[in-house]
């Protein structure tokens, strides 16, 4: 926008003033500058301000005072006198009118007719008519932009182009954006004036009058500007536009290149504002444009590195360089680099003199040495990522400043390396002989002053390593790792290998900079050479892990990984000896020795955490990949040892991985490494509910709570604790004045006190014991299963043992919970009425299912390929006996899986029902307390009508048991378990269970619904014992699910039901329907449209049993006669209302029943259905 070069633009001291509404700094204005700012400070004077403060009315005075002296005020304030209201009308009347014309501009209400041209015009118009030639002008720029799909276009408008009515123009339009907001948003108007002449300046002023919008302005402007700035005049238009923005607000321009840079959006802006940056205090260091075209192509966004590749790519095809700010961006960086130089020199040296001697060689200075490294690293990633072809001048510059000797500093030494490694990736650099002679003279100059590098900086590593490490990759011609080893060192890419020195590195961490010896031992293992000349390296590598500390050092997990691969893999299938020995477990066991408790042992340990984790990565990487390795081992015939249970039960897991959860920054991904691993390998150590119950323990207010409740000084011995629980009941209270400082103990500081708390669980279990004293214990537990679950759960379920397994001192281990984890179910049968005790014994069976599964899947890939490898080789030469499929022992495993769900979750389903006592209780209705869940909201509307009392004691006996708590507990688990696995939940369900349980499941279980996908399936089995539970959980299911999945599948029942009425005979007829037709209530009062197919199937089912009862006996009666008695009350009871509710048939005594002929039943069964229908019927009216 060079047109509006000789205007006068804000200046930043003006928009300070204007943002801030110094009266002070906006009186010592000139008057040119304060010409600009006329329309604000007039609408300010002339409005009513919101601010009523004595200083506000002081300064609006001195403000008033400030324009009194002005002339052009007037004209600004007769502009200001305008019905705006009227104005706006006009204008979205002529926007309707333009839309209608497709964009002609033939009518306008604005403008009616032009004598003269658009400035005559204006010049000679009142202010009203001033404001609609600019209104329509500046309207028909918008809807052009609008209409022109993104493409530039300059408009030419003689109204924005006249020099001498520039600040006139500049008035109306902030006065018409100020007035009409609404018609004319302040982004859209921006994005308008890019396309007229003088619109960076109409721009400036307009942002300058509305101070406040000068964000929402740029991020405009910045979103809907091209990626490629420089490739398009409306690129560069929009560029320059910005940059002058930010040249009247200086402070806000690292934050508009923060917008380039998220928006991806005109780089030319980006890298033109850090031209323009000049900072407060000047960095020795490194500049701001290295710094920030460093971030820009070394970072890891991927996106921002092509899009910024991508202008420096595209800005070196244009013929017009000195224009371009990709030109300007060079020309910056040439003149820092130059500036560092030593001194000006050639790179002429003469033969047979000695470098030492040179004149020409002289000393990098310290001061510059990182600023030097930058740069090196900068023009590295032009050339390489973005594609920069440098000039012959830039080329001489970097060869100077790579063969600059900095001082022996550890600087220094980072230098020299990345001038050896800039040289090995662009060996272009060099092109004449002399250059040639120059970088050999520097090589021997650098293998000469290794070691005095390394002793005087201090470092572990130096340049002479890499120098070997180089010489050694192109010994072995391997390019590969020397591209590697070169994008490392310059920063572009990640770190996989460097060094060759065998020696362990003391306190190994991230800090460490350089090449150490870890990277060494990575290539050589990656190469096989220790296994191929028979060395071994597992002390070296057990020693090195022991030597770490956070931040975790990069190298660390791929050194694992690649060691873990040299256990497994020979070198050569010519060798298959050739391996790595693993880490043995008494060296694991050592490591752990401070927990050797297992998953909670307490203690201090010499060993740090780093190396702990660093152990356990190792330890589940290593079953991981044998596993994954079997096929291949079974083929050499080679099976390696697994660490045995005994150790891994040794090792706290869960401690650890809660540890690395509060360090993950510093330990990298080897916390996300882990979570993977034990998911694979320890499913039921990564339950959601574990992980729930672990923010519970973990989280925000158990801590205050710690932190802010006093802690008993005087701590309890397990001894103590042991004791008041052997008489729980009577020292109930003594028992919870020990157990409440536990409550305040952190997880590890609660460990102690594990054994003691889980040995006395079964005295819980005594009558009398306080509820408050069992969830006290359940809290604890759950403290503790945040640190050592699987030793935890061990010794729960030892402890909630039978007496008679007690007395013979029977314990389990942690295998044979993995092989049978039914024994969890094989508890004290008191147990299952304790809901707090049951709430443990739940979680312990989930994720002993879940760990079942695990260790199956395991043992099953262990074992598949060594047997079928055996047997073939056991059946060679033999016919007649072909190999197993491996898909029998999967078939296998997936029985036995299923099997194990289902006994628990029969198991399960079996302890819901209530015992003979709590039938007793409940008034001898045995089903009372299962089908109270579903009733449980209708009842106290019902007992409300009735009276308090009863209603209380029921709920009391139903809701509130401990058998409905438990119940509960168990429905969860259960709904957990088919959401998991829908399998399961049809296998339950296929082998069926009591009817009694249907209300309690239905109701309980969210996941019921699942049954209707295969209750057809159900129907359709020969067993009539699966096909009436069909239908009687399809009734329960359309009560709860009124679905229309469960109308169609309520309709396929009614079919099969009337199909089986036609193929049964007498004595199956009577046990198929006796339990069915109850259920067709439900069916009816679900789905209404259900009725005439149900009383269908009742009136042939009624026509049979009449038929065969007519035929036996005359003393009945006829069952046609009561339906008539049936229809002549209902006729009678829907002529008064009074009368709907007591209409009844008169009913049958349970003795005349069970002596009635089946038939005879089976016809009142008939009836019942039917008045339980006609009833539900008229309570729908």
């Amino acid at each position: 926008m060079t047109d509006s070069s000789g205007l006068h633009f804000v200046s930043p001291y003006a928009f300070a003033a204007m943002q801030k509404v110094d009266v002070v700094r906006l009186a010592a204005l000139s008057d040119p500058e304060l010409r600009l700012l006329l329309p604000c400070l007039v609408r300010m004077a002339l409005c009513a301000p919101a601010d009523q403060s004595n200083a506000w009315a002081q300064d609006k005075k001195l403000i008033l005072r400030l324009l009194s002296g002005v002339e052009a005020v007037n004209s600004i304030v007769a502009l200001l006198s305008v019905d705006f209201h009227a104005l706006e009308q006009d204008a979205r009347k002529e926007q309707q009118l333009r839309h209608k014309a497709g964009g002609s501009n033939s009518e306008s209400i604005l403008v009616s007719q032009l004598q003269h041209g658009l400035t005559l015009e204006f010049e000679h118009s009142d202010p009203l008519r001033r404001l609609r030639l600019a209104l329509s002008e500046l309207l028909a720029i918008m809807n052009k932009v609008a209409d022109s799909s993104g493409e530039f276009f300059l408009k030419s408008s003689e109204l924005f182009e006249s020099p001498v009515y520039l600040e006139e123009v500049a008035d109306v339009l902030c006065i018409l954006q100020a007035e009409l907001p609404s018609l004319l948003p302040i982004v859209d108007v921006a994005e308008a004036l890019l396309h007229v002449r003088n619109g960076d300046w109409f721009l400036c002023l307009l942002v300058a009058n509305v101070p406040d919008s000068f964000n929402e302005v740029c991020r405009g402007l910045i979103k809907n500007g091209e990626r490629q700035d420089e490739e398009s005049v409306g690129g560069r238009r929009r560029t320059e536009a910005l940059r002058q923005l930010c040249q009247m607000n200086p402070s806000q321009a690292l934050n508009i290149r923060a917008m380039v840079v998220q928006e991806c959006h005109l780089p030319g802006l980006g890298v033109a504002l850090t031209l323009d940056y000049k900072p407060d205090s000047a960095d020795e260091a490194v500049s701001p444009l290295v710094s920030y075209v460093s971030g820009l192509l070394l970072g890891t966004n991927g996106k921002v590195r092509t899009w910024f590749g991508m202008f420096i790519r595209n800005g070196q095809q244009r013929k017009r360089e000195s224009s371009s700010v990709l030109w300007q961006m060079r020309r910056q960086l040439l003149l820092e680099l130059v500036a560092i130089l030593p001194r000006s020199r050639g790179t002429h040296v003469p033969s047979g003199s000695d470098p030492e001697s040179c004149p020409g060689y002289s000393g990098l200075r310290e001061e510059h040495v990182v600023k030097a490294s930058a740069l090196l690293r900068l023009y590295c990633a032009l050339m390489g990522i973005a594609g920069l072809r440098p000039t012959d001048e830039e080329a001489e510059q970097l060869l100077q400043l790579m063969t600059s000797r900095p001082p022996a500093t550890p600087a220094g030494v980072r230098f020299v390396s990345l001038s050896f490694c800039k040289l090995l990736a662009f060996p272009t650099l060099v092109s004449t002989p002399e250059q040639e002679q120059l970088m050999v003279i520097w090589l021997t100059w650098m293998i000469k002053e290794e070691e005095y590098f390394e002793s005087a900086a201090g470092v572990s590593a130096s340049f002479g390593e890499m120098l070997l490490l180089v010489a050694m990759y192109f010994h072995s011609n391997q390019l590969g790792a020397i591209i590697e080893l070169v994008c490392s060192t310059l920063g572009m890419k990640v770190v996989t290998a460097h060094a060759v020195r065998v020696a362990v590195t003391n306190s190994l961490s991230a800090n460490i900079a350089g090449f150490l010896p870890i990277h060494c031992i990575y290539q050589l293992l990656k190469s096989r050479a220790f296994t191929k000349h028979k060395v071994s390296i597992k002390d070296w590598i057990f020693r090195q892990l022991c030597e770490t500390t956070t931040p975790l050092h990069t190298q660390l997990l791929p050194l694992i990984d690649v060691y873990i691969n040299s256990i497994l893999t020979p070198a050569s299938k010519a060798n298959p000896e050739a391996t790595n020995q693993p880490i043995t477990e008494q060296e694991i066991l050592n490591v752990f020795q401070g927990h050797a408790g297992g998953d909670g042992g307490k203690g201090r340990c010499q060993y740090s955490i780093t190396t702990q984790l660093l152990i356990l990565y190792y330890i589940l990487s290593y079953e991981e990949a044998l596993l994954g390795n079997t096929k291949t081992l079974a083929l050499m015939q080679k099976k390696p040892k697994s660490y045995s249970a005994a150790l891994m039960d040794q090792i706290p897991i869960k401690h650890l991985i809660r540890q690395a959860q509060g360090l993950q920054q510093e330990l990298g991904g080897l916390h996300s490494a882990l979570l993977r691993l034990l998911a694979t390998n320890y499913p039921h150590l990564c339950m959601v509910e574990g992980w729930i119950c672990e923010e519970e323990v973990t989280g925000t207010l158990p801590l205050l709570r710690r932190m802010l409740l006093p802690s008993c000084s005087c701590r309890y011995t397990q001894a103590q604790l042991h004791a008041a629980f052997q008489n729980v009941v009577l020292s109930g209270p003594a028992l919870m004045r020990m157990l409440e400082p536990l409550t305040l103990l952190s997880a590890a500081d609660l460990i102690p006190y594990a054994e003691a708390l889980t040995a006395n669980m079964g005295l819980l279990l005594q009558p009398g014991v306080a509820r408050r004293l069992l969830q006290t214990v359940s809290k604890l537990w759950m403290v503790l299963n945040t640190v050592m679950p699987r030793r935890l759960w061990v010794m729960t379920v030892n402890a909630l043992q039978p007496s008679a397994k007690l007395l013979r001192q029977h314990c389990y281990t942690q295998n044979d919970l993995l092989v049978d984890p039914l024994i969890v179910l094989r508890c004290d049968p008191r147990v299952f009425r304790c809901p707090p005790l049951m709430d443990i014994t739940l979680h312990m069976l989930n994720g002993y299912l879940l760990a079942s599964k695990a260790y199956l899947n395991a043992h099953l890939k262990e074992t598949a390929e060594f047997d079928r490898q055996t047997q073939t080789i056991s059946n060679l030469g033999l016919t007649g006996q072909p190999d197993t499929p491996e898909v029998t022992r999967e078939e296998l495993k997936n029985a036995l899986l299923a099997a194990q769900d289902s006994a628990a979750v029969q198991i399960l389903l079996e302890v819901c029902l209530p015992s003979s006592q709590e039938e007793q209780l409940l008034g001898g209705d045995g089903e009372g307390l299962v089908k109270s869940g579903q009733s449980a909201l209708d009842q106290p509307m019902r007992e409300q009508g009735r009276g308090g009392a009863t209603g209380a004691q029921g709920i009391e006996g139903g809701l509130l048991s401990d058998l409905r708590e438990v119940q509960c507990l168990i429905c969860c688990l259960l709904h957990q378990m088919f959401i998991a696995d829908p399998n399961i939940a049809k296998l339950v369900h296929f082998q069926g269970y009591p009817q009694a349980l249907l209300p309690l499941t239905v109701a309980g279980i969210p996941s019921m619904h699942i049954c209707l996908d295969f209750i057809p399936e159900l129907l359709a089995q020969p067993q009539q014992e699966k096909q009436i539970f069909a239908i009687q959980l399809l009734s329960h299911l359309c009560t709860q699910y009124a679905l229309p999945k469960s109308l169609s599948v309520a309709r396929l029942a009614i079919s099969v039901m009337g199909t089986l009425l036609t193929v049964l005979t007498r004595p199956r007829r009577f046990v198929f329907f006796m339990p069915t037709l109850p259920c067709l209530v439900p069916f009816c009062r679900a789905f209404p449209p259900l009725y005439d197919d149900v009383v269908s199937l009742l009136v042939q089912v009624g026509q049979v049993c009449a038929a065969d009862v007519a035929t036996k006996s005359r003393d009945i009666d006829p069952f046609i006669a009561r339906l008539q008695h049936v229809k002549g009350r209902l006729k009678e009871s829907l002529g008064s209302d009074m009368g709907l509710s007591k209409m009844s048939l008169p009913k049958r005594s349970a003795e005349e029943l069970g002596a009635a002929d089946p038939d005879v039943q089976l016809c009142y069964c008939i009836e019942a259905a039917f008045m339980d229908i006609v009833e539900t019927c008229i309570q729908g009216f």
